[in-house]
């Protein structure tokens, strides 16, 4: 599942059995301490170079006064002099005076494969919740490499990733699983030739990681400010190993666990077990909420509904092209986000009421929008490029199967679709690395935390990890409440803690628990 924000899809209480990550070998070391000095060389040149900003391309939806530039890196930073690839990158000026100004924020909002770009509209929509940062700030985002404008990948053409409908993920025969590995094969397969190796190799978190310090240098800026949401916590948690004397302020918020042995296919189990719980937290909401929605009166009745929904489109695809993995990827951003609770259950009322368009409308594919199939089928590429490159796999079928049918038994909602998404990594055609060793280094600031308990896709337990390994670091927990994705929602005991920090680098002399946002109203 992509640990996403923004609609984009990705991950943890932790599985037993996991081997510990072997220590770094000599080679490895080597090889680090190379990508250590290409990456300071790239820095030095994009000091020199800076941006030039202009107006934004007209098709990137991005209107003035915000500005568009380019960034040059290292395609491998072992070779800083080699092959060079663009990354797209935007800004927003701070709203306040010159003498306010604390330099630029810089914004991942997760995936991986997610873009930054949209950042910049938070001051310009007058987004409440960032008014007073703005004041401070230049808001930057930007495309990681792989993604959107930066360098794009893909693993398949495009208007066939959307296709639909697609086989039910929840297999119910040995010939369905063997039919779901062939795909997951042919995937990994296209992401070789449609990528190519040279490119395919270098998609990797510490690679963003760099490439995040060169935008800095380009900047002009000697330390970042950094926020990020979802798997751009973990970019933030190895940026700031690796870079610890560059970091001025850091948010991370929605945190993946950063210990070698989740990343990634512990993560993505883990998920699976937190995904049911938030699931059913939806439904309870649901029918508490029984006079708007009819859609039953207790989680049970509610969840009925659902089972008999899947095997309607399981049985006759509705409107020919919604079976259970479109029903799926439409139902599960209820649990990933607060904001989609209403929505998802309307759509959902107006079914049993009779009304199939509207599910048809939300969840089936757009084959005219092409453009927008190109930006999804991109978004999973970057997102299984980097997962399956940043660590070792299981190569075991055995293990796949014995551990996610293990896990479907009690936690059916997303387990075997979290599966399939995941096992082009079982046979991925790159070299695959070891993770980063999370931790504190020198120069490292106090780092705020942000995590709510019930998050489905970054189980808690990783906010509490991530705490323990960056010391000095400050967890705000927000308690009893799971939207994915915390700093953008309103809730004062958060947003002012929030505010303090970026404003004049401050934090609780302890760790604080604020209450839930306010519970979406039907």
């Amino acid at each position: 599942m992509a640990l996403g924000s923004a609609g984009v899809l990705v991950t943890a209480t932790l599985i037993a059995g996991a081997v510990a990550a072997p220590a770094a070998s000599a080679d490895s070391r080597q090889g680090q301490d190379r990508e250590a000095r290409g990456a300071a060389i790239a820095a030095a040149r994009a000091a020199e170079a800076g941006i030039d900003w202009q107006d934004c391309p007209a098709d990137w939806g991005l209107a003035k006064p915000i500005q568009c530039g380019w960034v040059s890196v290292p395609l491998d930073y072992a070779d800083p002099y080699g092959k060079q690839i663009k990354l797209a990158v935007d800004r927003i000026g701070n709203t306040g005076t010159p003498q306010e100004r604390q330099g630029a924020l810089v914004y991942n909002p997760g995936g991986p494969g997610g873009s930054g770009l949209r950042f910049p509209a938070r001051v310009t929509s007058k987004n409440p919740v960032w008014a007073n940062v703005a004041k401070a700030y230049d808001f930057v985002g930007f495309d990681p490499r792989g993604v959107g404008h930066s360098a794009p990948i893909s693993c398949m053409d495009p208007q066939e990733y959307v296709k639909a409908p697609k086989m039910d993920p929840v297999p119910d025969s040995e010939a369905d699983k063997l039919a779901q590995r062939k795909l997951a094969r042919e995937y990994a397969d296209g992401c070789l030739d449609r990528t190519g190796r040279a490119m395919l190799q270098q998609m990797t978190t510490p690679n963003t990681a760099r490439d995040l310090d060169v935008i800095r240098a380009a900047l002009g800026e000697k330390k970042i400010n950094y926020l990020g949401v979802s798997y751009g916590t973990y970019l933030g948690a190895v940026y700031g190993t690796l870079f610890p004397g560059h970091v001025r302020r850091m948010v991370v918020d929605s945190v993946v666990n950063p210990d070698r042995d989740n990343i990634w296919y512990e993560a993505n189990l883990n998920q699976d077990i937190a995904f049911e719980g938030r699931w059913k937290d939806w439904e309870d909401w649901v029918a508490k909420n029984d006079a708007a929605f009819h859609l039953g009166t207790t989680r049970d009745a509610v969840q009925a509904k659902w089972l008999q929904l899947r095997a309607t489109a399981k049985k006759n695809p509705i409107g020919g092209a919604v079976g259970p993995a479109e029903l799926l990827a439409f139902f599960q951003s209820a649990p990933y986000y607060d904001s989609s609770w209403v929505p998802v259950a309307t759509v959902f009322s107006k079914y049993v009421a009779g009304d199939t368009q509207a599910l048809v409308d939300a969840a089936a594919p757009d084959m005219s929008d092409i453009a927008g199939n190109i930006s999804s089928e991109n978004g999973n590429a970057v997102y299984t490029a980097v997962e399956c490159t940043d660590a070792k796999w299981p190569t075991s079928w055995r293990k796949w199967d014995r551990d996610n049918t293990r896990l479907n038994a009690q936690y059916p909602f997303l387990t075997w679709s979290n599966a399939w998404m995941n096992l082009p990594c079982a046979t991925w055609p790159v070299k695959q690395q070891t993770p980063v060793n999370v931790r504190t280094g020198k120069g490292l600031p106090p780092v705020l935390i942000v995590q709510s308990t019930r998050d489905a896709a970054t189980p808690y337990e990783g906010a509490v990890e991530l705490h323990q390994r960056f010391q000095g670091s400050r967890l705000i927990t927000e308690k009893d409440a799971g939207s994915h994705g915390v700093t953008g929602l309103v809730n004062p005991c958060i947003n002012d803690r929030v505010d303090t920090y970026l404003l004049t680098g401050r934090v609780d002399r302890t760790d604080v628990t604020c209450g839930p946002h306010a519970t979406p109203k039907p």
